[in-house]
C-alpha cells in the first residue's frame, strides 16, 4: 500500500492527511485553543484534605484548584495473608483519604476531566499512558484486555503481553486496535511506554511543585506513534521548527520513522499541492459525485448516518442490471472512504440501489468489506435486509469532520431547509388578518427578508392589496437585508 502522510503546521491549528494511492483518506485536525488537558500528568501540591467529601483539593498550575476523590487514589495493598487469598476479587475499602494525604503533600496526579465553569479540574493518582497498541499502568501490576476484543481472544491475548512484559513492573491494557497486533508492534509500544514514564519519573524529582511533567502528544507527535507504519514512504511537514521538533521524538521513541521525515519546501502548503483542502470541502458537502455520473447523498444525525445510493446521470451501455450493478460497486468504494475522510462514527445505513442478481449483491459487499478493512478504526459490516438496506456500526474515537469544523446554522438551527418565501408570505398575510380583529392600529409595517418583500411587490401582491381592502388598513413594507430568509416582524403603528 502506498500511504503517505502530510502535516500542514501553524501556531494555530495542526492538520494531517493520510494519502493513500494518491487519494485523501483521512484528516485530522487539532487547534491550539481547544486542545483540552485531559491526559496531562502533573506534580501537584495538595491545599486542602476534606474528610467529609473524601477529597482533596490539589494546585496543579491552573486558575482554580483541582479535585482529587479518594477513590482516584492508588488503592494500598492489600494484607498478605490467607484470608486475602479467598477474597482477593472483592473490592478492597481505601483507607479514609485523612490518613494517606495532607496539606502541602506533592503528589504525581493525571487530569481525568477538564475544568468546565466554576469547576475545577477533576484528578487521579492512577496515572496512564497510552501508547498505540497498549495502555501502561505503572503503578498496577494488572495484565488487561480490551472489553471490544471478542471474548474468545482475550485469555491468548493476555497470554501474549505477559510473555511480552517481563518482570520490569507495571502493568498493560491491551487497546482494541492491538487485536491484530505482532509480537514485534507491542514490544515497541512497551518500550516507548516505559521510556515515557521514566521521563515523567525523572521530571517529578527535578520539577518543583505545580509543573506540567507530561502533556498527551500533540497531533504531529501522535502521527508518529498512532498512524505511520510500515506502508508508509514519507511523512512530509511544511514547518522547518517542526521537522525539527519530530526529529528528535522520533529519534527517541519512533528510531524507525526517522528517515520518512521530510521538510516540504515552496511558496505552497502542503495540503495545497495536494489538493486536501478540495478534499475537506467535498467532505463537508451532503452530496458526493462518483465518476460514473452517479452520487451519494449523506445525512449525520446524532442517532446515526445515513447514505442513499443514486445512478443520477450514469446510464450505462448494456443492461438495466449492469449499470446498477456498476453504480453500486463504485459507490462501495466511495463511502468507505467517506466514512474514513468524514470520521463518521456509530450506526451507518447505505441504502444501495436495488439489486435483482445475487451474486451482484455479495460482490458489492465483499468489495465494501475489502475497502474497509484498509481502515484503521474497526468496522462491522451486517447483511442486505429484505429492503434492500446495509447497516455498519464503525467505532467513534473522535468527532466527525463536520462537528470539527462547523457549527449549527443559526437561521435553520440545524434542520437544514427554511421555510419558502411563499410560506412566509402566506403566514404573514394569516397574522396581519388575525391581529386585525384584536387591534386597531393606523398602518402594519411588514419587516421582513428582502426577498419577502419583493415576492410582496411582484407575484403576492394582489393578496396584500387584497388583505389591505378587507381589513380597511394601511400595509406598508420594510427591507431588511439582516434578517434570516424566514424571519419577519409585523409593527403595528
Amino acid at each position: 500500500m502506498n500511504q503517505e502522510i502530510l502535516i500542514n503546521w501553524t501556531p494555530q491549528e495542526t492538520r494531517v492527511a493520510v494519502v493513500e494511492h494518491g487519494a485523501v483518506q483521512e484528516v485530522l485536525i487539532e487547534r491550539t485553543l481547544e486542545k483540552g488537558l485531559v491526559g496531562n500528568v502533573y506534580l501537584g501540591k495538595i491545599t486542602r484534605v476534606l474528610p467529609g467529601m473524601q477529597s482533596a483539593f490539589i494546585d496543579i498550575g491552573l486558575e482554580k484548584a483541582a479535585f482529587l476523590h479518594v477513590a482516584d487514589l492508588v488503592p494500598s495493598a492489600p494484607p498478605n495473608n490467607k484470608s486475602n487469598i479467598k477474597f482477593q476479587t472483592d473490592a478492597i475499602e481505601p483507607l479514609p483519604i485523612e490518613k494517606q494525604l495532607h496539606e502541602g503533600q506533592v503528589i504525581v496526579v493525571q487530569v481525568l476531566k477538564d475544568p468546565i465553569g466554576s469547576k475545577g479540574a477533576r484528578l487521579t493518582a492512577q496515572v496512564s499512558v497510552a501508547g498505540r497498541q497498549l495502555v501502561y499502568l505503572p503503578k498496577d501490576e494488572h495484565i488487561g484486555v480490551s472489553q471490544k476484543i471478542s471474548p474468545d481472544q482475550r485469555e491468548s491475548l493476555r497470554l501474549r503481553l505477559q510473555a511480552l512484559t517481563s518482570n520490569e513492573g507495571g502493568g498493560f491494557i491491551l487497546r482494541t486496535n492491538a487485536e491484530d497486533a505482532t509480537d514485534d508492534d507491542l514490544k515497541e509500544d512497551i518500550r516507548y511506554l516505559r521510556l515515557t514514564w521514566k521521563a515523567i519519573e525523572n521530571s517529578s524529582k527535578t520539577m518543583p511543585p505545580c509543573s506540567l511533567l507530561y502533556q498527551d502528544l500533540n497531533l504531529a507527535q501522535r502521527v508518529l506513534r498512532d498512524l505511520a507504519t510500515p506502508h508508509t514512504q514519507t511523512i512530509r511537514i511544511d514547518s522547518k521548527e517542526q521537522l525539527a521538533s519530530l526529529q528528535s521524538f522520533a529519534k527517541t521513541y519512533t528510531p524507525s520513522l526517522s528517515d520518512k521525515l521530510v521538510l516540504h519546501t515552496g511558496e505552497r502548503t502542503v495540503f495545497d499541492l495536494h489538493h486536501v483542502d478540495e478534499d475537506i470541502n467535498k467532505a463537508l458537502s451532503r452530496k458526493v459525485s462518483l465518476k460514473s455520473g452517479g452520487y451519494l447523498i449523506f445525512d449525520q444525525t446524532e442517532a446515526m448516518t445515513t447514505i442513499d445510493v443514486n445512478t443520477g446521470a450514469f446510464v450505462g451501455n448494456r443492461s438495466f442490471d449492469e449499470t446498477i450493478f456498476k453504480t453500486n460497486l463504485e459507490a462501495a468504494q466511495t463511502i468507505a472512504r467517506q466514512l474514513r475522510l468524514r470520521n463518521l462514527g456509530g450506526i451507518v445505513i447505505v441504502d444501495f440501489i436495488d439489486m435483482t442478481v445475487h451474486e451482484h449483491k455479495d460482490a458489492v459487499l465483499s468489495e465494501l468489506k475489502r475497502q474497509l478493512a484498509r481502515d484503521r478504526v474497526k468496522t462491522s459490516v451486517g447483511q442486505f435486509s429484505p429492503l434492500g438496506l446495509l447497516e455498519l456500526t464503525r467505532k467513534r474515537t473522535r468527532e466527525s469532520l463536520a462537528t470539527a469544523l462547523s457549527d449549527v446554522c443559526p437561521t435553520c438551527e440545524g434542520k437544514g431547509l427554511v421555510k419558502s418565501v411563499r410560506t412566509v408570505c402566506y403566514d404573514i398575510l394569516r397574522e396581519i388578518l388575525t391581529e386585525s380583529k384584536t387591534f386597531q392600529p393606523a398602518e402594519f409595517r411588514i419587516v421582513a427578508h428582502p426577498r419577502v418583500i419583493e415576492a410582496f411587490l411582484d407575484e403576492e401582491s394582489a393578496y396584500l392589496a387584497g388583505l389591505s381592502d378587507f381589513i380597511g388598513k394601511t400595509i406598508a413594507l420594510q427591507s431588511e437585508s439582516q434578517m434570516a430568509p424566514d424571519a419577519y416582524d409585523i409593527v403595528l403603528r
